[in-house]
């Protein structure tokens, strides 16, 4: 057997330091729950998938507990166009009719939700495909019609339809998968007292999962760095009073506002720490997790 080079040497040092630095992460979070939003590139990207189900297998492997909510916006948009269908949208929110909903039901769950689940059980994982109505997981009521001005400034009623707002969270089917070590993957589908689906946007499902598991952390995968400043520089660290003055000043805005206020809102629920992190990074989820310098935003309690 030859002998190592010097250079091949110094390679098996830093990668076991590497492994070493993960270390006291693995032991600090064993046990624990992260529930980690996947969307944007991070779905789209060969690449970036297959990393994305090895960091969940691996957070698996090591014994902490991730739980997967996905969107699937995209998707749902190129099924409706090969259908004929025209996707309407307020503020955001896609305007979901019957016809719409079964469209999100079917591309979500049977779809997009499989092939994750496919994806992670095909690379040594053992996942299970949910929506909130499986052991009605997710209850809630539709969100109620409102009255707004048009761009002529005359009122307008706007129905959303089928979308939905979550009013309980029933944690017991996922608290049985944990016994057996699965990985949940959650369509964010939930249902109404008389058993009617609703859509529900993503991020909202995942914040009021971490929530209610009163998780160790809330991961929201985006195509961004992070949360910015007026100059353009990442904020790596937030606190609830630093990013609601943030939001009133419009250094945050946009798309960027709702996030966050569903990473504040998991840490009024007992969330010890939510993260919005560039999902275009190849591991991004293990880098923020088990290295000391992490790849986005962070937002502690006010005690933190």
């Amino acid at each position: 057997m030859s002998s190592l080079s010097k250079n091949a040497v110094q390679e098996l040092i830093n990668r076991a330091s590497t492994l070493m630095e993960a270390l006291p992460y693995i032991r600090q979070f064993y046990g624990k729950v992260f529930v980690i939003k996947y969307g944007g590139h991070a779905m789209v990207d060969e690449e970036l998938k297959e990393s994305f189900a090895k960091d969940i297998i691996m957070m698996r492997l090591v014994g902490m507990v991730p739980i997967v909510v996905h969107g699937g916006g995209p998707q749902i948009g190129q099924v409706m166009e090969r259908m004929g269908l025209e996707s309407k949208f307020h503020e955001g929110i896609r305007i979901t009719d019957q016809e719409t909903m079964d469209v999100v039901e079917m591309v979500l769950v049977g779809k997009v939700g499989k092939a994750i689940v496919s994806l992670i059980n095909q690379h040594g994982g053992k996942a299970i495909g949910l929506s909130g109505k499986d052991g009605k997981l997710l209850e809630a009521t539709k969100v109620s019609p409102g009255t707004i001005k048009n761009a002529e400034g005359i009122n307008e009623l706007i129905d959303l339809g089928r979308v939905g707002e979550i009013t309980c969270v029933h944690t017991q089917v996922l608290e049985l998968l944990e016994k057996d070590q699965f990985i949940p993957v959650i369509a964010p589908v939930g249902v109404s007292e008389s058993g009617e689906a609703l859509n529900i946007n993503a991020d909202l499902v995942a914040s009021a999962l971490a929530g209610a598991l009163k998780a160790e952390k809330l991961i929201l995968l985006t195509d961004v760095e992070g949360v910015k400043n007026k100059q353009g520089e990442l904020l790596s660290q937030l606190k609830p009073k630093q990013a609601l003055k943030l939001i009133e000043d419009q250094t945050i805005s946009g798309g960027m506002i709702p996030k966050v206020k569903c990473c504040l809102q998991a840490l009024k629920e007992g969330v010890r720490s939510a993260h919005i992190i560039d999902g275009r990074l190849k591991h991004a989820v293990l880098l923020e997790t088990l290295t000391d310098k992490g790849v986005g935003t962070v937002f502690f309690g006010e005690k933190a």
